[in-house]
Parts: structure tokens; sequence; C-alpha cells
């Protein structure tokens, strides 16, 4: 509506100046003149106030856009959960939150101006029209011949565009993998071989760039030339017009306003279809992310009390109320058991995927290495979900030897733990873990990060907190390994040996030469 308006105010000033000069000053009547210039004024003002209201309908609707676009994102995130980062890269949820809200926000001002510039050319074409029918014809002729000239552009800025916005998510993926692992690509001497990995993507990246660039220019240019080249047609004819007595004086000057009025219109409509290019290809990558299934929460009932859990695909078992250790290429396994993804596993004989994930997620655990710790005070960021119970949470602290961080239950901790050391914020995930107290854990690199002693101390004080549940580790710590009641070693991701700790250090090479390079590593 604003926009309209402003159009319309823009494209009645034409009109009402070529009244002043045809009445008041070819017809040399003062009161004529003051009459209609007065009118200009109010005009004027009004095209002032309404400019100012469009402006402000335009930045409302593109922010509101975008920020219920990244509220949509968000919220699919969130149900994802933590099955987030195994179906969509850091990389992508960054590019989308970060560029593709906003240029999706951009694109949908293309329904106001869009509209309210149409409107001004449908009404400047009817004004020429009562001057000269003439100069009509070649306004309603030039402005489709304006979309055709650019029309093969915005087809190129298109293609390219998306392929630019693919790659670019791409190396955000990489970015954020590299930052995640800096410290452990410092310690191995691989940063600088990533960084140079990093730089030549980065490269490849600006020369797509270039490519979308190359006819986003060439869109610029004619965004703002070819207006004025029409323009300058059409003024030509109409000073023609002028000369041979066809139009009067004040006709003439308002026909070189309703043209200088018709280039913000068409130069807008230009621009939009540039704006409406890239928030499809930004639409397209959001909608993708937004069409990622969620788990279904429906399903049969869980087994009524502690089961087995078992894995046929690579053969482990895991008893109720036993610790049992996981050693080599775990990581698929521990999502088929935690059910993140497809899986064959079953829970008491039932398959896990027909189990409602309610039920599994409330009594199967994984705890990531690297799971996410929120801000808060301490408490309340082991608690988790669950109301703090102070008892339970000091409980849970001592289990994962974690006293050095829980100074006060009220200490402050950062987003990501970024005020503690690795090793601290291991131990604090670990502590959220063992207070949730679920029926099955199952723990990935519980200790990876700690030193020896800290190790020994949480391997006793783990299988004592849990005796009577079921907890699963992956690690190669020989001081883990010697309190599991069961451990696998795997190979290809398969079952190639069970046993305890020490049988399989006597009986099997490759799992005695596995811990003993881990061990060694480690010391």
């Amino acid at each position: 509506m604003f926009g309209s308006l402003w159009y319309l105010s823009l494209v009645i000033t034409p009109w009402l100046l070529a009244r002043a000069i045809d009445r008041g000053l070819h017809g040399r009547s003062t009161t004529a003149l003051l009459e209609w210039a007065a009118l200009v004024l109010v005009v004027g003002v009004a095209s002032a106030g309404l400019s100012i209201m469009r402006h402000r309908s335009m930045t409302k609707l593109r922010l509101a856009v975008a920020l219920k676009t990244a509220d949509l994102v968000m919220t699919h995130a969130t149900r994802l959960g933590s099955a987030l980062p195994r179906r969509v890269t850091a990389g992508e949820v960054v590019t989308i939150g970060i560029s593709d809200v906003w240029t999706i926000g951009r694109a949908m001002n293309v329904g106001g101006v869009g509209v309210a510039s149409v409107l001004a050319i449908v009404v400047t074409s009817l004004l020429l029209f009562s001057t000269s029918h003439m100069l009509a014809v070649v306004v309603l002729i030039g402005v489709p011949l304006l979309a055709v000239a650019v029309g093969p552009l915005l087809g190129r800025t298109q293609r390219a565009g998306r392929q630019y916005r693919e790659k670019q998510g791409e190396l955000n993926a990489r970015l954020v993998d590299v930052l995640g692992g800096l410290k452990i690509l410092n310690g191995l001497g691989g940063k600088d071989t990533h960084r140079r990995r990093y730089d030549l993507e980065s490269s490849r990246l600006r020369e797509q760039g270039y490519r979308v660039g190359g006819p986003s220019s060439w869109i610029g240019a004619l965004g703002e030339g070819l207006p004025v080249v029409f323009i300058g047609v059409v003024i030509w004819l109409a000073a023609r017009l002028a000369a041979d007595g066809g139009i009067t004086v004040g006709q003439l000057v308002a026909v070189y306003g309703y043209t200088a009025v018709l280039a913000i219109p068409v130069n807008v409509l230009i621009f939009c279809g540039f704006d409406v290019t890239h928030g499809v290809v930004a639409a397209r990558r959001v909608t993708e992310f937004l069409r990622i299934p969620l788990d279904d929460p429906a399903g049969r009932p869980a087994p009524t009390g502690p089961a087995v859990l078992h894995d046929p695909e690579s053969g482990v078992v895991v008893e109720p109320g036993r610790l049992t250790a996981l050693v080599g290429a775990s990581a698929a396994v521990i999502d088929r058991l935690g059910r993140y993804g497809p899986t064959t596993a079953t829970w008491g004989g039932i398959p896990l995927a027909e189990i409602a994930q309610p039920e599994i997620r409330s009594r199967i655990l994984v705890a990531q290495a690297d799971a996410d710790l929120f801000a808060g005070p301490l408490r309340a960021v082991v608690a988790g979900p669950a109301e703090p119970d102070d008892q339970a949470v000091e409980a849970a602290i001592a289990t994962s030897a974690a006293a050095d961080v829980a100074t006060s239950p009220d200490r402050p901790v950062d987003w990501g733990g970024r005020n503690l050391s690795g090793g601290q914020r291991q131990r604090l995930r670990l502590a959220r873990a063992v207070y949730a107290d679920p029926e099955l854990l199952l723990a990935v690199e519980p200790t990876s990060a700690v030193d020896a002693h800290t190790e020994a101390a949480i391997a006793e004080r783990l299988a004592h907190a849990r005796a009577g549940r079921g907890t699963v580790v992956t690690t190669t710590s020989p001081v883990l390994l010697d309190r599991a009641d069961t451990v696998h070693y795997l190979v290809d991701g398969r079952v190639a040996a069970t046993g305890t700790h020490r049988s399989l250090l006597a009986a099997e090479p490759g799992y005695r030469a596995l811990v003993d390079r881990a061990f060694g590593e480690d010391e």
C-alpha cells in the first residue's frame, strides 16, 4: 500500500506541473499558478511521508521474513536434536543462518515494491496515452523489451549462484571442522596441511564467485543504464511532438516527468528479478534442510525391564547390569545401538527401529565425547533438563573425578564450556551422563582427555556408580578395559574376539598391539 501510494504521488506530480505551466505560466494566471503549485507542494510533502513509511514497512517485512525463516530452521534443528550432525554439516547450518535467511527476506520485498512498480507503469502508461497515443505505445513496448534484455542474465545468475551456494556450504563445513579440531591438528602437526587445503578450496570458491559476479554486474549496469536510454528515446520523441505542435510545453514537461518517474519502477523490477533469483537459490537450500525427516516418535513399547541390546551387524551384545567395553572402530555401532539413523539392532529381541523413540531416549543414553555444554550454573549444567538435586550433582561430579571443576554448585559455565579445559569439559559431560542415571549408558571415549591418575579414579568410581546398570564404553584405555566385565574387540566394524581384558591380551595379538600403541601414545 505505501509503495503503491508513493509511486502514484511521483506519477501525479508531472501531471500537476503540466497544469501549472499550461494554465498558470502559459495562460498568465497568477491565481492558477499558485493553486497548482500549492498542490505540487502538498503532493511533495505526502510523497516524503509515504516514502518513509514505504521504507519502514519494507524493512519490517524483510526482517520479519528473515527471522521467521531463522525460527523455522532453529525449530527444525532442535527437533532433529542430536541426530542433526548426522544428517547435515555444521557449515551448512551456519550458511543457512547467516546468509540464506537474509537473502530470502530481501527477495520477499518483491511482493510489495514489485506490485507497486507494475501499478506505477500502468498508471504512467495511461497518463501518457491521454497525452500521446504514440508515446504510450512506445512505453508499453519498451518496458517488456527491457525485461527480455535482462532475462537471460537472471538465468545465468541463478545457475552460477546455485553452484556457488553449494560450494560455500562445503567450505564452511570444512572451516567448522578445522576450528573444532584445531588443538588436535596442532598436536599432530597437521595445521599447515589443512590451511593449504582450505586456501585451495577458498580460491576455487572465489573463482566461482567471479562467475556469479559477471552476470550480476551486467544486471546492475543494465538496471541503471537501460532505463536512462529508454528515457532518452521517449524524451526525444516528445520533443519532436512539441516542436511540431502536437503537444503543449506543459505536456512536454509532463512527459519528461513521467519517463523520469518510470525509470524508478523499471529499475526496481530489474533488481526484483535479481533478488528473486538469489532468493530462490537460498530458499531451495532452506527447504532442503526443512525436509530432513524427523524420527517418528511412535512405535512399539520397549521391554518392560532391563534387557539385552544386540547389534547383529557387528555382533556386539550388551548385557544389562554389566560394564561392556568396545575396542576398535565403534562409532557406527554406538549410533545403531542408540538408534541414531538406520539400525537393525534389537532390544530384548524387539527391533530397536520399531520401538517408540521417547522410550529409547529415556532409557538409553548416548554420551558423545563432543556433546554440547550449555551455559549456566554448574548444578544446572550437570542436571540437564532435570531439576537439580545438589546431593546427586555432587555424587555425579565425584564419580567423574571433577572436583576441580566443582568449586561451587553455582560456578558459572560458559556456553560450550569455554571457561574450562578440555579435560574438565570431558569430565563434566560424564558427570551429566551419570546424573541422568539411564538404564543403559553408551559413553564414547569418556576418559580420552584426562591423565592416567584421574582415569584410574574414574574407572573405579564409574564401575561402582553404575553397578547393576548397563554401561558401554568405547575406549583403548587399559585402566577402563581392566574394569570391564566384557570386552568386544572390533575389526572392520565386526566383533573379532570377546572376553576380559586380560584374556584378550593373552590370546589376541591385534588387540594387544592396539591397546599397547594407544597406551604408549598416552604415556
